[in-house]
Protein backbone atom coordinates (compact mmCIF):
# COMPACT_ATOMS: atom_id res chain seq x y z
CA UNK A 1 0.00 0.00 0.00
CA UNK A 2 1.60 3.42 -1.21
CA UNK A 3 2.11 6.14 1.82
CA UNK A 4 -0.76 8.75 1.83
CA UNK A 5 0.12 12.29 0.32
CA UNK A 6 -0.46 15.23 1.83
CA UNK A 7 -2.47 17.30 -0.54
CA UNK A 8 -4.27 20.89 -0.16
CA UNK A 9 -7.95 20.18 1.24
CA UNK A 10 -10.93 23.24 1.97
CA UNK A 11 -13.56 23.50 4.41
CA UNK A 12 -16.32 25.41 4.78
CA UNK A 13 -17.61 26.58 7.91
CA UNK A 14 -20.87 28.57 8.99
CA UNK A 15 -22.73 29.23 12.03
CA UNK A 16 -25.92 31.58 12.72
CA UNK A 17 -27.19 29.92 16.12
CA UNK A 18 -26.37 30.68 19.48
CA UNK A 19 -22.34 32.20 19.84
CA UNK A 20 -21.79 32.05 16.29
CA UNK A 21 -18.21 33.17 16.60
CA UNK A 22 -17.38 30.79 19.69
CA UNK A 23 -18.72 27.70 17.45
CA UNK A 24 -16.57 28.50 14.47
CA UNK A 25 -13.36 29.14 16.74
CA UNK A 26 -13.79 25.95 18.30
CA UNK A 27 -14.56 23.98 15.31
CA UNK A 28 -11.31 25.75 13.54
CA UNK A 29 -9.30 25.28 17.10
CA UNK A 30 -10.47 21.19 16.67
CA UNK A 31 -9.42 20.52 13.33
CA UNK A 32 -6.20 19.08 12.36
CA UNK A 33 -3.79 19.96 9.79
CA UNK A 34 -4.98 23.72 9.13
CA UNK A 35 -2.76 25.78 7.12
CA UNK A 36 -4.98 29.08 6.30
CA UNK A 37 -8.11 30.75 7.95
CA UNK A 38 -9.84 33.28 5.71
CA UNK A 39 -11.41 36.40 7.33
CA UNK A 40 -15.34 35.56 9.02
CA UNK A 41 -18.04 37.22 6.55
CA UNK A 42 -21.41 37.74 8.07
CA UNK A 43 -23.24 36.13 5.20
CA UNK A 44 -27.27 36.14 4.69
CA UNK A 45 -29.00 32.68 4.63
CA UNK A 46 -29.46 30.84 1.41
CA UNK A 47 -32.62 28.82 0.67
CA UNK A 48 -34.64 27.62 3.78
CA UNK A 49 -36.93 29.16 6.66
CA UNK A 50 -36.25 32.96 7.47
CA UNK A 51 -33.43 32.61 9.51
CA UNK A 52 -30.85 35.17 11.01
CA UNK A 53 -27.42 36.10 9.39
CA UNK A 54 -24.45 33.35 9.25
CA UNK A 55 -20.85 33.67 10.20
CA UNK A 56 -18.31 31.86 7.54
CA UNK A 57 -15.29 30.95 6.97
CA UNK A 58 -12.87 28.42 4.91
CA UNK A 59 -9.76 27.04 6.63
CA UNK A 60 -7.23 25.08 4.23
CA UNK A 61 -5.43 21.96 5.22
CA UNK A 62 -2.67 20.15 4.02
CA UNK A 63 -3.71 16.77 4.85
CA UNK A 64 -3.53 13.18 4.07
CA UNK A 65 -6.97 12.49 4.88
CA UNK A 66 -9.61 11.60 2.17
CA UNK A 67 -12.87 13.82 0.97
CA UNK A 68 -14.24 10.78 3.22
CA UNK A 69 -12.42 11.08 6.07
CA UNK A 70 -12.51 14.63 6.17
CA UNK A 71 -16.72 14.20 6.25
CA UNK A 72 -16.13 12.05 9.48
CA UNK A 73 -14.73 14.91 10.84
CA UNK A 74 -17.22 17.20 9.67
CA UNK A 75 -19.84 15.47 11.17
CA UNK A 76 -17.73 15.35 14.63
CA UNK A 77 -17.05 18.71 14.58
CA UNK A 78 -21.05 19.10 13.80
CA UNK A 79 -22.09 16.90 16.53
CA UNK A 80 -20.02 18.71 19.51
CA UNK A 81 -21.70 22.06 18.01
CA UNK A 82 -25.01 20.40 19.26
CA UNK A 83 -26.03 20.44 15.33
CA UNK A 84 -29.39 19.23 14.37
CA UNK A 85 -30.02 18.27 11.30
CA UNK A 86 -34.40 19.27 11.41
CA UNK A 87 -35.24 21.49 8.33
CA UNK A 88 -33.01 21.32 5.06
CA UNK A 89 -31.01 24.47 4.88
CA UNK A 90 -32.70 25.87 8.24
CA UNK A 91 -30.56 27.48 10.93
CA UNK A 92 -27.60 25.57 12.77
CA UNK A 93 -25.18 26.16 15.37
CA UNK A 94 -22.62 24.84 12.67
CA UNK A 95 -22.38 23.62 9.18
CA UNK A 96 -18.83 22.41 8.30
CA UNK A 97 -18.68 21.16 4.44
CA UNK A 98 -15.90 19.39 2.25
CA UNK A 99 -15.41 22.14 -0.61
CA UNK A 100 -12.21 20.32 -2.37
CA UNK A 101 -9.70 17.66 -1.46
CA UNK A 102 -6.40 18.09 -3.75
CA UNK A 103 -7.74 17.08 -7.07
CA UNK A 104 -10.27 14.14 -6.10
CA UNK A 105 -13.72 13.57 -7.68
CA UNK A 106 -16.24 12.35 -5.13
CA UNK A 107 -19.94 11.38 -6.50
CA UNK A 108 -21.66 9.33 -3.50
CA UNK A 109 -24.75 10.27 -2.03
CA UNK A 110 -23.83 11.42 1.00
CA UNK A 111 -20.82 13.01 -0.48
CA UNK A 112 -19.95 15.40 -3.50
CA UNK A 113 -16.65 16.96 -4.14
CA UNK A 114 -15.65 19.36 -5.72
CA UNK A 115 -19.11 20.79 -3.80
CA UNK A 116 -21.55 20.92 -6.07
CA UNK A 117 -23.06 24.15 -5.13
CA UNK A 118 -19.33 25.78 -4.12
CA UNK A 119 -19.34 28.08 -7.29
CA UNK A 120 -22.83 29.80 -7.01
CA UNK A 121 -22.72 30.96 -3.04
CA UNK A 122 -20.28 33.87 -2.32
CA UNK A 123 -20.32 32.73 1.36
CA UNK A 124 -18.07 29.82 0.00
CA UNK A 125 -16.05 31.82 -2.98
CA UNK A 126 -15.43 35.04 -1.21
CA UNK A 127 -13.64 33.51 1.88
CA UNK A 128 -12.28 30.63 -0.59
CA UNK A 129 -10.71 33.51 -2.47
CA UNK A 130 -8.99 34.65 0.81
CA UNK A 131 -6.99 31.55 0.82
CA UNK A 132 -6.98 30.18 -2.05
CA UNK A 133 -6.78 32.91 -4.56
CA UNK A 134 -5.19 30.55 -7.26
CA UNK A 135 -8.01 28.68 -7.02
CA UNK A 136 -10.53 31.32 -7.54
CA UNK A 137 -11.21 32.30 -11.67
CA UNK A 138 -11.47 36.14 -12.39
CA UNK A 139 -15.03 36.99 -11.70
CA UNK A 140 -15.81 34.29 -9.91
CA UNK A 141 -17.00 36.15 -6.39
CA UNK A 142 -18.99 38.43 -8.32
CA UNK A 143 -20.93 36.22 -10.33
CA UNK A 144 -21.62 34.01 -7.10
CA UNK A 145 -25.07 34.59 -5.49
CA UNK A 146 -25.50 35.98 -2.01
CA UNK A 147 -24.71 39.21 -0.23
CA UNK A 148 -21.63 38.97 2.20
CA UNK A 149 -19.90 41.59 4.46
CA UNK A 150 -16.41 40.87 5.89
CA UNK A 151 -16.77 41.90 9.42
CA UNK A 152 -13.01 40.43 10.47
CA UNK A 153 -10.87 37.30 12.13
CA UNK A 154 -11.56 34.19 13.99
CA UNK A 155 -9.35 37.03 16.88
CA UNK A 156 -11.05 40.14 16.01
CA UNK A 157 -14.61 40.49 14.90
CA UNK A 158 -16.42 43.66 14.19
CA UNK A 159 -18.76 44.43 17.53
CA UNK A 160 -22.17 44.78 15.20
CA UNK A 161 -21.58 40.93 13.98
Amino acid sequence: MAPAVARRAFLGLGSNLGDRLAHLRRAVAALPDVVAVSPVYETEPVGGPPQGPYLNVVVELRTERDARQLLAVCRRLEAAADRRRTVRFGPRTLDVDVLLVGDDRVDEPDLVVPHPRLWERRFVVAPLADVAPDLVPAGAVAAAGGAVRRVGTLDTVDPIA
